[in-house]
């Protein structure tokens, strides 16, 4: 697990060198157990190395056998002692043990077809030298990320956002246009991102580099290929390609692996199967807010060693700033900051973790999915006695079932925009200012990917708004910068192609049954621990961020924050101000409202008032 960064340009290799390490330098905590460098007329690249596989011979970047290609690699391939065996027949001849070089002439020998031969988590760049031709390649389901930036003739990459920031050609813009679909999502939805210029690589997406022309290919699809076999049979395949997969999570390793661990089914049997030494858990002493007590618990039965610690009020509110950095984009999922918690405590310790991302997306686990018998119900109405309930209703002061009322009145595609939808489109552009308000909707951002499910059923069509949106852009994002900055590799098992390929395959009705998310999947787990663990609804990790701010410290805190001189150019003061202060005297729940305008003060604090360049500065 490591980070790298590079650019094009015509500087002298002596101004190269310099630059590529203060850009490598930026993300230094990626990797912190060494550096290196390749640099030519063309091109420079920089690495950052956490050693994880062949300790002592594994530093990058790494070159093949005539020195014509060179790589940098972010990320761990979990079969690449098989492909290299096969490479080894092909007449391949390897220096190392790494499975960095196992993908650079695995790419000599299949070229694109290798993408979809790696298991495992990958962001790499290839720059073949003779032909000055740079490639560069994003996992399919986005666990490692990879930003570029495009602009006139600069070019520039990187692991994070950050690292480009120290080329003296990269031009700090705001591109303040994704502020109202952050509103509302919690998170940038864009494929450029809050910087101008600055693009994601989307996951299961290439690019290849020449000349100051880039094409940007996909050769990764979420598509779904439903097979209807006996329940039983599923039962088996889950349960033998989840112990493969974490089998090879495990082991592919020089270094000891722990495992984090919640109250959940999914961290749960993540530990169960791999029976790592050590787990790891955080939580809140307020009621409610804490699963420590399950997780020491679980620990115990499984024999396995637990560390936890609480966060305070104080260690949340204080470490806003620093989350705000290492996640490059305003990013208001409030579980971000228990999690860095989580990584700083799991640090200590070992330099692997293992998680249960991915669970929800690949076996329906959402609450979202299963939708109550009323609703099912409501939704059998006339479409236009839907709309009027729900005109009516926006008039009224909350009263339970309100916001069903109003959402359900909407199509398909307007009122599912994932797992989280903090506020409506007319809510963010209500306290905007007059420069950033626009017509689009969240159906304008969400159509194209609609339209590839338009005839699978609703279950089907939440769970591919998921995979592209959800999961890449919100939980593999934060799960990769909170245990980056603190130098801890992170896998995730259930993110594995091969569990895809069973997974897709699963009918809707065994993923959704006898009033159970991801009945399937707590079915095999059950084999693997008490019934009270694998049946235990998500909870993920709760912050209880809503009623700290109904106390006057922190209240002051975020009303310091929303009049500043700097908000007048995003919002209206007087609307924001109103939604805090509703929410403090306790005539709206505004929490999470509140949250979202909130971190994005504080990111544009940290990154275009303060102008911090690194984490020493915090």
């Amino acid at each position: 697990m490591c980070g790298f960064v590079g650019f094009v340009g015509k500087q002298s290799k002596e101004e190269k060198r310099k630059i590529i390490k203060d850009m490598s330098d930026m993300i230094v905590h990626r990797g912190p157990d060494s550096d290196g460098y390749y640099i030519d007329d063309n091109v420079a690249l920089g690495f950052r190395r956490l050693s994880i596989i062949d300790l002592d011979n594994g530093s990058q970047p790494i070159y093949n056998e005539d020195k014509s290609m060179v790589i940098v690699f972010n990320g761990e391939i979990y079969n690449y002692k098989e492909l290299k065996e096969e490479l080894i027949k092909k007449g391949h001849k390897f220096k190392t043990n790494t499975d960095t070089e196992v993908i650079l002439h695995g790419y000599e020998e299949y070229k694109e077809e290798l993408f979809n031969k790696l298991r495992g988590m990958f962001s790499f760049v290839i720059y073949d030298i003779k032909n000055n031709t740079l490639l560069g390649v994003r996992d399919p389901f986005g666990i490692k990320p990879f930003y570029y930036y495009k602009k006139g003739k600069e070019f520039m990459f990187a692991s994070e956002i950050k690292g480009m920031l120290a080329n003296p050609n990269f031009k700090k813009e705001i591109n303040d246009k994704s502020l109202k679909m952050y509103l509302i999502f919690q998170y940038s939805v864009f494929e450029e991102t809050f910087f101008k210029n600055v693009y994601k690589l989307k996951p299961g997406h290439y690019f290849i580099y020449k000349n100051n022309n880039l094409e940007v290919k996909e050769y990764f699809d979420i598509i779904y290929q439903k097979e209807d076999k006996p329940y039983e049979e599923y039962q088996k395949e889950i349960t033998k390609v989840l112990e493969d997969s974490i089998k090879y999570h495990k082991v592919t390793s020089d270094v000891e692996v722990g495992s984090y661990l919640s109250g959940g089914v999914d961290s749960s049997y993540v530990v169960a199967k791999a029976k790592p030494n050590k787990t790891f858990s955080v939580g809140f002493e307020e009621n409610g807010f804490d699963e420590t007590k399950l997780a020491h618990d679980f620990s115990d039965i499984m024999h396995v060693k637990n560390s936890s610690r609480y966060i305070s009020k104080e260690d949340f509110f204080n470490s806003l700033p620093k989350v705000q950095y290492y996640t490059d984009e305003p990013h208001a999922n409030l579980s971000t900051v228990p999690l860095l918690f989580l990584s700083e405590l799991a640090a200590k310790d070992v330099k692997v973790v293992l998680s249960g991302e991915g669970s929800d997306e690949m076996f329906g686990g959402y609450n979202e999915y299963l939708e109550p018998n009323i609703v099912k119900l409501y939704m059998k109405l006339p479409s236009f006695i839907k709309k009027s309930m729900a005109s009516v209703s926006k008039k009224l002061p909350h009263f339970p079932g309100k916001n069903t009322i109003i959402k359900y009145s909407k199509p398909f595609c307007e009122r599912y925009i994932g797992h989280a939808q903090v506020m409506t489109e007319e809510e963010a552009n209500s306290i905007l200012t007059d420069r950033l308000k626009d017509d689009m909707t969240t159906s304008d951002v969400l159509r194209p990917y609609y339209d590839k499910v338009k005839n699978e059923d609703d279950v089907l069509k939440k769970m591919y708004i998921d995979m592209n949106f959800w999961l890449p852009q919100d939980i593999l994002l934060k799960a990769d910068k909170m245990t980056m900055a603190n130098s801890l590799e992170l896998r995730v098992p259930f993110l594995d192609k091969e569990v895809w390929d069973v997974a897709r395959k699963i009918p809707t009705k065994y993923l959704i049954r006898n009033n159970q998310t991801k009945e399937i999947f707590r079915s095999v787990a059950v084999q693997e621990m008490p019934e009270d663990w694998s049946s235990r609804r998500k909870l993920g990790f709760p912050v209880p961020f809503s009623k700290w701010i109904r106390e006057e410290k922190y209240y002051l805190e975020v009303k310091k924050y929303f009049n500043e001189d700097y908000v007048s150019k995003f919002f209206n003061q007087e609307q924001i101000n109103k939604l805090l202060e509703d929410h403090y005297h306790n005539k709206e729940n505004n929490g999470r409202k509140i949250y979202n305008i909130y971190i994005f003060l504080i990111w544009y604090k940290v990154y275009f008032i303060d102008n911090i360049t690194s984490r020493e500065e915090l």
